[in-house]
């Protein structure tokens, strides 16, 4: 199916290639200044520590369904080994496999394309089964560290868990932003919760996959207008799925990464946040995201951390 013409509208409405120079790989990371930087660090007020990463384990997230995306198998490659002789101290190590999207993650900018191009208008091409990603690999994000904001749209719309076939929207958007009691504004990241995560800590990963709520084919002309940095959210999918709009698949995901240029995550742990925020009767922190620099990953995993 040819890309529809709403699609290339909203794309022409959001295009940041060019914004930071021809020569810019991180996209809308510019937008975390080191006094934005300095503001977030003064969110910090408990020292509350709130860990929004799923566990490393073999039996994650993943079904199937995404090829190639296999959860992570660790094997132990030496035991107890005493390397320099006997009586030494020995060491154990241990090796893994895992698609760098397995569990919680950020998708690089070179994670999806569309009409032969990635971000800041390459050639999709550049991106090569040897080599990886030429341009806007996920090593280029070498610190990523900002306010979060919490929009959590389940709870704003008094529901454990958004219905399956819900797409978030900017009005959803609106009144998280709302509940949160703060305006989402330039170089934030921004984590939208919908309660899809607790099909998956329930033991339901399959119910986790599909359908899932996500976020709608609107939603990234209200982040473009707010200048957010990142946007990650407690879903396997990001988007809602089943698409909102017949046979048009990953559209979001399209607009956020290749046209915007704008880091999105998946596989959040949102549910402690949700939790430790209303506690607290705010919404904003200090995160820490920072990816693990795989030189030429179109994504990678993270271990996020947010800081009340």
């Amino acid at each position: 199916m040819t890309l529809p013409a709403e699609f290339h509208d909203i794309a022409k409405r959001i295009n940041n290639w060019g914004r930071w120079g021809e020569g810019d790989e991180i996209g809308t990371l510019n937008l975390i200044t080191d006094e934005v930087v300095r503001v977030a660090a003064g969110t910090v007020r408990s020292g509350r520590r709130v860990p929004l990463a799923l566990p490393l384990q073999q039996d994650g997230v993943q079904t199937g369904m995404i090829p190639g995306r296999v959860n992570p198998l660790r094997t132990m490659v030496a035991l107890n080994l005493e390397i320099f002789g006997p009586g030494t101290i020995a060491t154990s190590d241990d090796a893994v496999t895992m698609g760098l999207q397995a569990a919680t993650h950020w998708d690089g900018l070179t994670h999806v394309s569309h009409s032969g191009k990635i971000y800041n208008g390459r050639p999709a091409d550049s991106v090569t089964a040897h080599g990886g990603a030429a341009f806007s690999g996920i090593e280029k994000v070498t610190t990523l560290v900002s306010r979060g904001v919490l929009l959590d749209v389940a709870a704003a719309r008094k529901l454990d868990r958004l219905p399956g076939d819900h797409a978030v929207t900017p009005e959803d958007l609106e009144a998280a932003e709302e509940l949160a009691g703060t305006t989402v504004r330039a170089g934030d990241i921004v984590l939208v919760r919908t309660g899809q995560m607790r099909s998956y800590l329930g033991g339901d990963k399959h119910g986790y996959a599909f359908p899932s709520p996500g976020l709608s084919i609107r939603t990234p002309e209200w982040f473009h207008a707010r200048d957010v940095a990142a946007v990650a959210n407690d879903t396997l999918t990001f988007e809602i799925f089943p698409p909102e709009i017949e046979n048009l698949w990953l559209p979001v995901h399209g607009l956020d990464l290749v046209e915007m240029g704008m880091l999105q995550g998946q596989n959040w742990n949102l549910e402690e946040l949700s939790e430790a925020c209303a506690e607290a009767g705010r919404y904003e922190f200090f995160l820490d995201a920072t990816p693990e620099p795989f030189v030429g990953g179109a994504g990678s995993p993270v271990a996020p951390v947010a800081v009340l």
